[in-house]
């Protein structure tokens, strides 16, 4: 008998459909992946199954019988627990006491929390997750983002829930935590959890997932084993296009050079860095994580100034004290942390996508607010944001709008000569990443050029013009795209021994 069963279950909001007849259901000790594009349903579908909304229609089954879900409480005690991608945690308060919140252990006078069983039970949930490492005493505000989104597991784990919902557990995560991560739900698996996984990163849902379930426009139009379906398939039913439209061709035409960076140096980050960008083109810059690939944009663009080194621009030599100063010269940085750097989430979409353009509506510092809504208005077409108003808190915007509307905020700046994108697809459903693929390579066509730094290696093996390797706060190789091959790249990045193929050996 299925552990899980969803029913025809159906939601609306204002009259707009969200989610439409979705039927699927999971035996125990299985992995479900949901996938789907920014909007499809699943965030509507994961806020049912955890008592945030109630469905209109339908019915949610636990063990065969009908559940009533009305509040996270009832979900809780059916033994559901749900990761959100969005975290959740007090940071004025310790790890153990995030992890523990409403569940604190006591001694025998009631109310008297009994503090070293607490830091003990969050020690051996996150032990066996594998982070010994995090202290449970540690104010969760002190924690890095990797961390925190690791006690944000820990939290959903204690409870040693029968249905675990994870919504993107690895957007922040390292290739090494996003290891030990699967292995604890492949233990959860054998030992009758069933899991519902949300991801946009199809390498994992092909590498912890048993089933998947693709939603579209709140609807269902894929349910398959994994063993049955591949990739191409996947994406066609995500995206209604197949593999190879996913990244759109190299030109091959490039200008002058519009960058040149030579010997930078940042004590603790990296050292003698030297590349250069022409215009027309797009250099990807792929390292692990920690290797300094994000503190190199962030120094060429006045966000942390380099300790020595040059940079130039159109051959003229510059270094940035400020971002603003970067901006003024024609350069534009979208940053890793969108929600920390890009946005600010509880301002309107009208006033996020114009913070960087002020000049072209309040040339004199008096805010034109008809000619920003024009500016702004056009931005959202061209670049499909789905909103109700611009006037709305960005926070209420998906992952993917939100991030459109960052890239609109740098589209609108005139000018601009230098484009740094740092994982401009980070935690963005595969429909959205395609249409940011085909915006940065018309930015290029159109003569700009183009810093790209990601951690996906798809990414930069299917966009660049030419690859930079970063290991160590060095570069560690340079490739053209005819030697683009996954392992070569992972050898470079790891520090390992490049085998090179028999049409690489000298002649």
């Amino acid at each position: 008998m299925p552990h899980l069963a969803v029913s025809q279950v159906a939601k609306s909001y204002d009259g707009n459909p969200a989610v439409r007849d979705i039927s699927f259901a999971v035996e125990p000790g299985r992995v479900l992946a949901l996938c789907g594009e920014n909007g499809a349903g699943k965030s509507t579908l994961m806020k049912m199954l955890s008592g945030a909304v109630l469905p209109d229609s339908g019915c949610i089954l636990i063990d065969g019988q009908p559940a009533r879900i009305a509040r996270p409480a009832d979900a809780m005690a059916l033994g559901i627990s749900t990761v959100y991608q969005e975290l959740s945690l007090l940071h004025h308060l310790s790890v153990a006491e995030n992890i523990l919140l409403g569940r604190m252990p006591t001694r025998a006078l009631p109310f008297v929390i009994d503090w070293a069983e607490a830091e003990r039970v969050a020690a051996t949930v996150l032990g066996e997750l594998g982070f010994q490492d995090i202290d449970p005493r540690a104010l969760v505000g002190t924690l890095s983002v990797a961390q925190q989104q690791i006690v944000e597991i820990a939290k959903a784990l204690v409870t040693k829930p029968r249905v675990l919902i994870l919504d993107e557990p690895t957007a922040v995560l390292s290739a090494s935590e996003t290891d030990m991560l699967f292995g604890k739900v492949r233990a959860l698996a054998q030992a009758g959890t069933t899991v519902l996984y949300i991801s946009h990163r199809l390498e994992e849902i092909f590498a912890i997932a048993d089933e998947v379930v693709v939603l579209k426009d709140g609807r269902s139009v894929l349910s398959s084993s994994l063993r049955d379906i591949d990739q191409e398939r996947l994406i066609h039913a995500m995206v209604g296009r197949p593999l190879s439209a996913i990244f759109p061709p190299r030109t091959g035409k490039t200008g002058a050079a519009v960058l040149d960076v030579a010997g930078l140096t940042l004590a603790g980050a990296f050292e003698d860095v030297s590349f250069s960008i022409h215009a027309g083109e797009i250099v990807g810059m792929f390292g692990l994580v920690g290797s300094g690939r994000t503190e190199i944009g962030k120094a060429i663009f006045g966000a942390r100034p380099a300790d020595s080194g040059e940079i130039r621009l159109n051959g003229e030599r510059t270094i940035f004290a400020t971002p603003r100063a970067a901006v003024r010269s024609g350069v534009a940085m979208l940053t890793e942390d969108r929600k920390g750097d890009g946005l600010a989430l509880d301002c309107s979409i009208v006033d996020n996508a114009g913070l960087a353009s002020f000049a072209r509506y309040a040339p004199k510092g008096i805010i034109d607010h008809a000619r920003r809504g024009e500016l702004v208005d056009a931005k959202v077409r061209e670049l499909s944001i789905r909103l109700r108003d611009t006037d709305s808190p960005v926070r209420q915007l998906s992952g993917g709008n939100q991030q459109k509307v960052v890239l609109a905020k740098w589209l609108l700046v005139e000018n601009t000569q230098l484009f740094i994108f740092d994982e401009p697809t980070r935690g963005v459903d595969i429909a959205t990443k395609v249409e940011i693929y085909q915006m940065i390579r018309d930015l290029a066509t159109e003569g700009a050029a183009v810093l790209l730094i990601s951690s996906e290696m798809p990414e930069v093996l299917g966009l660049a013009d030419r690859l930079l390797i970063v290991r160590k706060g060095r570069i560690a190789a340079e490739l053209a795209p005819e030697t683009f091959r996954p392992e070569i790249v992972f050898a470079h990045a790891a520090g390992l021994a490049v085998q090179p193929t028999p049409s690489e050996h000298p002649h």
